[in-house]
């Protein structure tokens, strides 16, 4: 399965093209806004397409023509301000879904955050004041994900951290607690819910636990 990685040059999307790229089944098309950002992907063998998420959806569904499915796991990254926030980790991936549909795409993995689906019960969280528009915008494109007809995994993962890969998590619809996750096991549940029937049409919290991956990706409940 060709997977178009849009973020590819984020911490979680490098490691995703890198398994991506190790895997038997599928390959990694690295998704880039800069020139510059092609090089190392392309001295790594991986098949690149440059477009920019504040481009047009146009321009993502060309970058998305080669491609079976789509990972995104853009980030305006915690330096930037709100508008930055909205336009890339909330209309960019709206543009992202409207992309996969216009290029004839069904599968859609997205990493979104711990938390975010919180708003479902309350408009108005507390870490609302701290943490600005980063959580609603998360909430609000995964909700257009899942009312887009496409074939959706939602992941939500705790506080990321750049630790070795453990291989083991706790997963949930819901978790009632908050906790770290490494990158790489993220990048890890993202290639492997790719073909995993069991995660189509899903979501899903995640953070470091007691299960192995591969099982815990098994035994979702819906």
């Amino acid at each position: 399965m060709n997977v178009l990685v849009i973020g590819a040059n984020g911490n979680v999307g490098k490691l995703i093209v890198n398994k991506l790229q190790e895997s038997e089944n599928h390959t990694p098309i690295a998704m880039v806004r800069k020139e510059e950002q092609l090089a190392n992907f392309k001295e790594q063998g991986v098949q690149t397409a440059l477009a920019d998420l504040e481009g047009t959806i146009d321009d993502i569904a060309q970058a998305a023509k080669n491609a079976e499915a789509i990972v995104f796991t853009a980030g305006s990254g915690g330096n930037t301000g709100a508008d930055k926030t909205m336009f890339i980790d909330l209309d960019g991936a709206v543009k992202a879904v409207e992309a996969a549909k216009e290029a004839g795409i069904d599968r859609f993995v997205i990493v979104s955050a711990l938390g975010s689906q919180q708003w479902l019960e309350n408009p108005r969280p507390d870490w609302l004041e701290e943490l600005g528009p980063y959580y609603p915008a998360k909430f609000y494109a995964d909700q257009w994900l899942k009312n887009s007809g496409l074939n959706y995994t939602i992941v939500r993962p705790g506080l990321l951290s750049d630790d070795n890969a453990k291989g083991k998590v706790k997963l949930a619809k819901t978790l009632v607690e908050s906790g770290n996750i490494t990158r790489s096991d993220v990048a890890q549940i993202v290639v492997d819910s790719l073909d995993n029937e069991n995660t189509y049409k899903k979501e899903f919290d995640v953070i470091n636990g007691d299960t192995e991956i591969e099982k815990a990706l098994d035994e979702i409940e819906q």
